[in-house]
């Protein structure tokens, strides 16, 4: 039987780990979970003994196979909850990550794939991130962050690389969200903010936020 805190801490070594294909110190995990190494290496140790990690002294802690299932798993589920929170209750964006990240917990496998069913099989969570399958399998979107588009270009939002809260409230109060058209026009080499057009209406952003924006070139 697999803990709640041991499903934390496969997600984050999945994600550490470029979806779980990389290897990742056990400091980087402890800076993730806000705790000690001592405990990190702990927890490594008791999943390799699960066979949910391959953990090499000095070398780092991958995912196994296992491991790697139990990680999609949780993230479909956590990102069918956002779905359903937005779509269904009437929740903004910025306020789904923490209740979903409570739900993600649910083990009933029937109620997961009902919930997928009675939301219409949806590809992408409200921050844009794509929703495995059952069977674990990704859709992929061509994306890039707006600091890396062309000037003179125009694009579509397609998700966010950070959901915070006060992020999310940002892109908000500067009627940013996914779908918005954003033409470039112009990237500042002093401090690397992006001036960007939204319709009729231009707005300077910071080199943080470019660096957070997801975009799909449209295609003229």
């Amino acid at each position: 039987m697999i803990t709640l805190t041991e499903e934390n801490y496969i997600k984050a070594i999945y994600h550490l780990g470029s979806n779980g294909n990389e290897s990742v110190n056990t400091n980087a995990i402890a800076e993730a979970m806000q705790t000690k190494a001592s405990s990190v290496t702990d927890m490594v140790k008791k999943l390799s003994e699960k066979n949910y990690a391959d953990y090499k002294k000095y070398q780092g802690v991958t995912l196994t196979e296992r491991g790697r299932q139990v990680a999609v798993s949780i993230i479909r589920k956590h990102r069918l909850w956002e779905v359903f929170l937005v779509e269904k209750l009437n929740f903004s964006w910025d306020e789904v990550h923490e209740v979903a990240e409570h739900l993600e917990h649910i083990k009933s496998e029937k109620l997961i794939n009902q919930l997928d069913a009675f939301l219409e099989f949806p590809k992408h969570d409200p921050h844009g991130d794509p929703i495995p399958d059952k069977e674990g399998k990704f859709q992929h979107i061509e994306k890039i962050i707006l600091a890396k588009a062309d000037v003179g270009s125009v694009y579509k939002c397609v998700g966010v690389d950070d959901s915070s809260s006060s992020f999310l409230k940002y892109l908000d109060s500067n009627k940013i969200a996914l779908g918005t058209v954003i033409s470039v026009l112009h990237k500042e080499p002093y401090d690397n903010s992006v001036k960007i057009a939204l319709g009729d209406t231009a707005i300077v952003v910071s080199q943080n936020v470019a660096k957070n924006l997801y975009l799909k070139k449209v295609e003229s």
